[in-house]
């Protein structure tokens, strides 16, 4: 049986995984994977306006064209990278990262990125980051250095001067005013 693969677009988290497993499964689909950005059906795919519409029902959106689905997949890697904690260990540049996964140049990448998001993949990737140490900010349940080293940061220092670009307070003074203005990932 052929395999028909789906790039899907706003997938950041677990749930969003078993959102879209799920509703393929009530179309009929038989779902072989199911990941971030991704998900890969067996047999062929019936109906793509039902598939499209289900997608966007949920904040979805189904990617058709290449450069939308490379920026996309730099998008998914990035909030995976983040997510998962392996910042800390991580000994290869974010740029050689993603060239690796995505199996272009990282240039040509960056361009792509850029062009379509108006972001650059380094502002991207700040951001995203910020939103993380909110999130462990607000939990109130590790150290601002144990979050900068978990982010990836060099230190107290270079985290805090980001955050405060960003937010325009420190770190500390986030956390004491019990501030819940996160973004969802898929609106950065």
């Amino acid at each position: 049986m052929a395999q028909q693969e789906l790039f899907i677009k706003n997938m950041v988290c677990d749930r969003c995984i078993r959102v879209v497993r799920q509703e393929l499964e009530q179309l009929g689909y038989l779902v072989a994977e199911a990941e971030l950005g991704r998900a890969v059906i067996d047999g062929p795919l019936a109906d793509l306006t039902r598939i499209e519409s289900m997608l966007e029902s949920h904040g979805f959106a189904l990617l058709t064209d290449k450069t939308t689905r490379v920026v996309s997949q730099v998008k998914t890697l990035i909030i995976e990278l983040i997510q998962s904690g392996r910042i800390a260990s991580f000994n290869i540049t974010l740029s050689d990262y993603l060239s690796g996964q995505v199996g272009l140049d990282y240039a040509h990448l960056s361009h792509l990125f850029s062009t379509t998001e108006n972001l650059t993949i380094e502002k991207f990737w700040i951001m995203q980051r910020i939103e993380r140490a909110k999130e462990l900010l607000s939990y109130d349940e590790e150290p601002i250095s144990e979050i900068a080293r978990q982010l990836g940061y060099s230190s107290v220092a270079y985290l805090t001067n980001q955050f405060k670009q960003i937010t325009g307070m420190t770190p500390a003074a986030y956390r004491n005013q019990n501030i819940t203005d996160r973004n969802p990932l898929d609106w950065i």
